[in-house]
């Protein structure tokens, strides 16, 4: 059965690309999408899960300081009546006067000691105190008239009474529990016992609990953050302002309002409250605040409770649901892309047999022609040895032509230098001779020693010269004090009537002790001829560690004061052949050898300055050993 072609024919290229074009463009976008949208469930899921826990732990330690609070309190109720007990009351209560008030005063005293109380003191009908434990202070509440007070207008009408306030004397704040005294069915005079609840404000530091108790009027009486005390916890009309203010409970202290940043409520009695951070530093602070009233009186007492570690598990939360998310996309998206590799692999497998066996035949071929062009590669690399070594032949060649150039230089010195030597032995030697004829020994021997002082001469100067025509080797120790004293040697001629500055350290140079010379004799020959027209031509040799080169560099100066160089010739100065000379004077090699026995010694030559005074050439070699010995002068 035949098929049409049309029916397998592939879709058009436009086509085909349209699919994985969606999938690139949006694909990405909405796996990020997935995984924030996950994320966020993750950390709303986790923030509601931990407020109810939150909830629940705090309800407990709710109830259980909120015990704590009552059982405080109620273990000073029973005193106040306690003094109905006491005769000594009555007696001062019905005669007031200082000889029933001394005994009062001392049993109340011991009391409130044994009860551990602030103070207790006694109120006549009118509201005035007639006793107290703290008669002998200076703040004593003896004599004041506490007639306003809320707990003694309660008292005196029979009724518990129970009040938070700043005493007016004594400025402290306290719990007052006041009780009124009966006689005989008629209440003579009220007891009062002030408590002080701070604390429970240190045991709630200590605890790292974050609390207060507000009483009836909305204002924070305790409170285990001091910056919170005696602040409203709900707004207060003008009127209400004005009543405490005249009922000197809060004594002088100006209301204002526990205001928070931002206030959601949750349940019944459970609230998320969110305030400004104590020292302004790490943002705000949000908490769950949750409240119940105390039993023995109209107070409120909230527990604060911090939500940034279970804000901060929820975050992880959403965070590590994201992550999961994103790495079981990963391993998918792997998966998938591990099957397409494994699939396109498996198609690859014949081409590429196909192209190995293409590849072996091609290699084949290949071979054979690697191998004659390595064999060509030998045989160049033979020919560039070959002209390596003719190289280096010829550059010796080259640097023992500018030996014996330079030596032909100074032939008519050296020739002068030997004619005097000469002409003073022909000269001695006849009157040696008429000496010994007469028989003035003396004076012949002197003439003998003469003699031999000049044929010394004449040998130094020959030995100089064989020693400075001599080949030198690449490699080789030189000392640089004898190639000065060598190099001063050979010039010696030339150097009459030239002032020499020598400062020189007794250096060891890696260089043939002959080349070293060589350079030594150019730089002092050019500058000798540089000042040939000088009236007091100088000359300075002078030497230093080089401190801005690698260490163990020594520089070597050849200073003149001649004429100069110009600046053209100096853009030209180490080229071969390039002199300023005269044709009959050099043959301009002398600086371009240099400059090579330098290089080749891992030196530099080079021209520091020039001008009107003089010119300055650097010679800088390195050191075979470190400097032990001083300059030689």
């Amino acid at each position: 059965m035949k098929c049409a072609p049309s029916q397998f024919r592939a879709a058009p290229p436009d086509l085909a690309v349209k699919p994985r074009l969606i999938r690139q463009v949006f694909l990405p976008p909405l796996l990020v999408a997935l995984m924030i949208g996950l994320g966020y469930l993750g950390f709303w899921i986790s923030d509601r899960a931990g407020i109810r826990s939150l909830s629940e732990n705090g309800q407990r330690q709710l109830e259980l300081q909120a015990r704590a609070v009552e059982s405080e309190i109620n273990r000073y109720t029973y005193l106040p009546s306690l003094l109905e007990l006491e005769n000594t009351v009555s007696a001062l209560l019905a005669h007031p006067d200082s000889a029933h008030r001394e005994p009062v005063n001392v049993y109340l005293d011991g009391l409130n000691r044994r009860s551990n109380s602030r103070a207790i003191y006694v109120l006549d009908t009118s509201g005035r105190v007639q006793a107290s434990s703290n008669w002998r202070d200076s703040d004593s509440y003896v004599g004041e008239d506490l007639a306003f007070r809320p707990y003694f207008q309660d008292a005196i009408r029979g009724l518990q009474g129970r009040f938070y306030g700043i005493g007016s004397t004594s400025g402290e704040p306290g719990y007052y529990l006041a009780h009124g005294l009966e006689l005989n069915g008629r209440i003579i005079g009220v007891a009062v016992i002030k408590v002080q609840l701070q604390a429970l404000e240190s045991l709630w530091q200590r605890a790292h609990l974050e609390t207060f108790v507000s009483d009836e009027n909305g204002i924070i009486i305790l409170s285990s953050d001091p910056e919170r005390r005696l602040k409203s916890t709900r707004p207060l009309s003008p009127e209400t302002k004005e009543r405490l203010a005249r009922s000197l409970q809060y004594y002088w202290t100006p209301f204002s309002e526990l205001q928070p940043l931002a206030r959601e409520t949750l349940t019944d009695g459970i609230e998320k409250l969110t305030f400004p951070s104590n020292n302004g530093l790490h943002g705000n602070t949000a908490y769950l605040a949750q409240s119940q009233p105390l039993n023995s009186s109209r107070w409120q007492f909230t527990l604060l409770t911090p939500l940034q570690d279970q804000r901060r598990e929820a975050i992880i939360h959403g965070v590590l649901v994201a992550v999961a998310f994103a790495l079981c996309t990963i391993l998918m998206i792997a998966w998938n892309e591990r099957r397409k590799v494994i699939a396109t692999r498996l198609a690859a497998r014949e081409a590429l047999e196909e192209a190995n066996n293409l590849l072996e035949r091609r290699i084949t071929e290949r071979t054979s022609d690697l191998r004659a062009s390595n064999e060509r590669l030998k045989g160049q690399i033979r020919e560039r040895r070959q002209a390596e070594d003719t190289l280096r032949k010829a550059q010796d060649e080259l640097v023992q032509a500018g030996k014996l150039a330079a030596i032909g230089q100074m032939s008519t010195s050296i020739a002068h230098e030997l004619n005097q030597p000469l002409a003073a032995l022909r000269t001695l030697s006849g009157n040696t001779v008429r000496f010994l004829e007469r028989g003035a020994l003396e004076t012949a021997s002197t003439n003998l020693r003469t003699m031999n002082d000049l044929i010394d001469r004449m040998g130094r100067i020959t030995a100089s010269l064989r020693a400075f025509a001599r080949r030198g080797d690449d490699q080789g120790q030189a000392s640089l004090t004898g190639a000065v004293d060598a190099a001063l040697q050979l010039l010696e001629a030339r150097l009459q009537g030239v002032q020499v500055h020598r400062d020189v350290a007794a250096a060891q140079l890696p260089i043939d002790q002959t080349r070293l010379e060589q350079i030594l004799v150019n730089l002092i020959g050019n500058a000798l001829d540089a000042m040939h027209s000088q009236a007091q031509p100088q000359l300075w040799l002078s030497g230093e560690l080089d401190e801005q080169q690698p260490p163990g560099k020594y520089r070597l100066r050849v200073r003149d004061n001649g004429h100069g160089i110009t600046a053209d010739a100096r853009e030209h100065l180490f080229e071969p052949f390039f002199t300023t000379k005269p044709g009959d004077l050099g043959l301009g090699l002398g600086l371009t050898l240099s400059a090579s026995l330098a290089a080749a010694a891992s030196g530099h030559l080079g021209m520091e300055s020039s001008g009107p005074d003089g010119t300055v050439f650097i010679l800088s070699l390195p050191l075979s050993a470190p400097l032990s010995a001083s300059p030689s002068a």
